[in-house]
């Protein structure tokens, strides 16, 4: 009876121990699940913190207008922002050697020297049109470029170590040598003319020539048109800058007669206009056509057109068209001559500052200024215009300016 009643017991006992066994490890199958549920919860929510944090990070880069790159000590290009991506044409930079982006290495050797040396680059480099990283879309011929690369302080990408910023200041380039181009053009254009007045001068006064009327007559009259040249010059040069400067924002547009401008240029151009036996034709649908504008830089444009026909083309007959026609919302004006024309390769240079197309001209004439052609071109395009020009030597010759056009106001305008 004992026996049975310890075996039983005992049974008993191991069922217990058994049931406790596998609660037990029920309870910590759950208890795993749980914490692996965490687990896997806290993974899930660390990686989406860090995909907000990697797509905000990349919409922060791809907001700068300059592109932006990140490098490994390899020299590998681990990442690179939307500004990058275009400026590469859209090429895949990822994973790509700093040396194979570039198509001109000159960009990548600030880089270079970075990784090597550790030390914070900043290169300017100018480079032509062929090795441009812009490739088939550059058009501005010389390019230039800031370079900046810099050590991080840590790893921020992928093991990337340096950052890469390239700013394009092709504009900024392109200005400082229209500066100096400009400086240099002017001192040479007024040193000529400085130099002959000074030349007479000296003769008149050292070689007693005042004592002789004839010759200090024709000293004079020589020395008289090399000084309203210089004048000429610099008032062309103060037309520039005003445009320049930003006070062509500032125009003071209201709207005029456009044939009243016409009349007071050919006023201003009689005696030349009638020694040379030329005719100006006015071409008008309306001649009382109101444009908007400034007054005294069209004045200015038509002037300088005018004048540059009638002295490149100074033999009798020359027969010059000046027009203006309502295009939609433009207005469409030009001034067209049948002179002897500008050759082909010196069209795409002639709103160039101190360019001049005078190889059929002698020596003894006094140059224009060379101004003439790029005050009409900014005059233009400060009053939101375009202008071309179309030649064929010998036939036509004709500027062909495009402005918008605007209501003018019911007012009565000047005359």
């Amino acid at each position: 009876m004992t026996i049975g009643f310890e075996i039983t017991a005992a049974v008993a006992a191991l069922a217990a121990l058994a049931i406790y066994v596998v609660v037990h490890q029920r309870k910590r199958t759950r208890e795993n699940a749980r914490a692996q549920a965490d687990l896997d919860a806290w993974k899930l929510r660390l990686e989406q913190d860090l995909k907000r944090a990697r797509d905000e990070r990349n919409r922060l880069l791809d907001a700068l207008g300059d592109a932006f790159l990140l490098v490994d000590d390899h020299g590998y290009i681990r990442f690179a922002n939307s500004a990058a991506r275009q400026l590469f044409g859209d090429r895949d930079l990822s994973d790509r050697p700093v040396r194979e982006a570039f198509v001109d290495p000159r960009l990548a050797a600030s880089v270079l020297r970075c990784l090597e040396t550790g030390e914070s680059i900043q290169s300017r480099v100018v480079l032509p049109q062929q090795t441009s990283p812009r490739g088939d879309q550059e058009t501005r011929g010389l390019n230039a470029w800031i370079v900046d690369a810099a050590r991080m302080d840590e790893d921020s990408i992928g093991g990337a170590s340096t950052r890469i910023v390239i700013r394009d200041v092709t504009s900024e380039h392109q200005t400082e040598q229209i500066r100096k181009d400009f400086v240099a053009n002017a001192s040479h254009e007024l040193r000529t003319p400085m130099a002959i007045i000074n030349g007479y001068l000296e003769n008149l006064l050292d070689d007693d020539m005042v004592e002789e009327p004839a010759m200090a007559r024709r000293f004079l009259t020589v020395m008289r048109k090399h000084a309203e040249r210089i004048s000429r010059i610099v008032e062309d040069m103060l037309v520039i800058s005003r445009l320049e400067s930003g006070e062509a924002a500032a125009l003071k547009v209201e709207p005029f007669r456009f044939r009243s401008c016409i009349n007071d240029v050919i006023e201003r151009l009689e005696s030349l206009i009638q020694s040379q036996n030329a005719r100006i034709d006015v071409r008008m649908d309306d001649e009382k056509l109101l444009l908007q504008g400034d007054r005294f830089y069209w004045t200015q444009v038509l002037f300088n057109l005018v004048e540059n026909a009638l002295k490149q083309n100074p033999h009798p007959g020359l027969r010059i068209e000046i027009g203006l026609e309502a295009a939609g919302s433009n207005h469409r004006i030009w001034v067209a001559d049948n002179g002897i024309g500008i050759p082909s390769a010196d069209l795409a240079h002639i709103f160039r500052r101190f360019y001049r197309v005078e190889k059929h001209h002698s020596q003894q004439e006094i140059k224009g200024t060379g101004l003439g052609l790029s005050i009409v071109k900014r005059a233009v395009e400060a009053h939101g215009g375009t202008i071309t020009v179309n030649s064929v030597p010998g036939r036509e010759t004709k500027f062909l300016m495009t402005v918008p056009r605007e209501p003018a106001p019911a007012e009565e305008p000047a005359a």
